[in-house]
């Protein structure tokens, strides 16, 4: 017989060969690490959260970006070459889809993370997501119509 420490019960436990095979601390169902990919629910959820990679990318793209532009001219002429190759259009493109996708799902979700009541009766959540969607139309043309018309 062995004795050892258990931590999680913070005591000394005696083991021999049966106890230990089914130890309580070490029992426990295997999970495979693709346990998600079963129901879309959690597949949307987990692509979700890896939009959040694209999003990282792309404000490193910029930092760059304003770097170049602090280095001078010709650095900035350099960094918008290397800006029409395809990597970064390509890069670009899937950090755009990641994006709308992450904004959607958000404001789809906004409505239970947002509760808002006039009175005694709460917004319906219609409205709530339908707000969010004409305030991202809004800024949306806003900067397009500042980039066209600069």
């Amino acid at each position: 017989m062995v004795e050892i420490v258990s931590l999680a019960l913070g005591r000394t436990v005696t083991r021999n060969s049966q106890y230990f095979k089914f130890h309580p601390e070490l029992f426990g169902t295997r999970t495979p690490i693709f346990w998600w990919v079963h129901k879309w629910t959690h597949v949307r959820f987990i692509l979700r959260e890896l939009t959040s990679v694209a999003v990282a990318l792309y404000a490193l793209v910029l930092v760059f970006h304003i770097r170049a532009l602090s280095q001078g001219p010709e650095a900035y002429e350099v960094f918008l070459a290397w800006l029409r190759t395809p990597l970064p259009i390509v890069l670009h493109t899937i950090a755009l889809v990641f994006v709308v996708f992450h904004s959607v799902t958000w404001f789809n979700l906004a409505p239970r993370a947002l509760v808002i009541r006039i009175g005694e009766k709460r917004v319906p959540d219609v409205v709530i997501a339908a707000l969010n969607y004409v305030a991202w139309i809004c800024v949306s043309a806003v900067i397009g119509w500042t980039l066209l018309t600069a």
